[in-house]
């Protein structure tokens, strides 16, 4: 995937409602994890990820800083991430706990 020519999110549109259920995507396109949900937001917040798993079973909750990810829309519109850590960088972050 070219993300390259994807259009990147505003700090303005950093929110819940814009980044739920995005995929976070880690060096080589791999997939590292899918946004569950936002604590703040802009580029101040701290996403909350689903790493690993299959289907959200199995899956770990850790928080990324928003600054750690560049956000972006793709061609259709479909907003996604991507990110320096590698799923197992993002696997080996404390669990998130609500």
């Amino acid at each position: 995937m070219d993300h390259s020519t994807h259009q990147p999110l505003t700090p303005a549109e950093l929110t819940e409602p814009n980044l739920m259920d995005a995929a976070i995507y880690g060096p080589d396109d791999e997939k590292v994890g899918t946004v569950a949900h936002l604590h703040g937001s802009g580029p101040g917040g701290q996403v909350i990820v689903d790493v690993g798993g299959f289907l959200g079973i199995g899956s770990k909750p850790v928080a990324i800083a928003v600054s750690e990810l560049n956000f972006m829309r793709d061609e259709d519109g479909t907003v996604h991430a991507t990110t320096a850590m590698t799923k197992d960088q993002a696997k080996a972050l404390p669990e998130h706990h609500h």
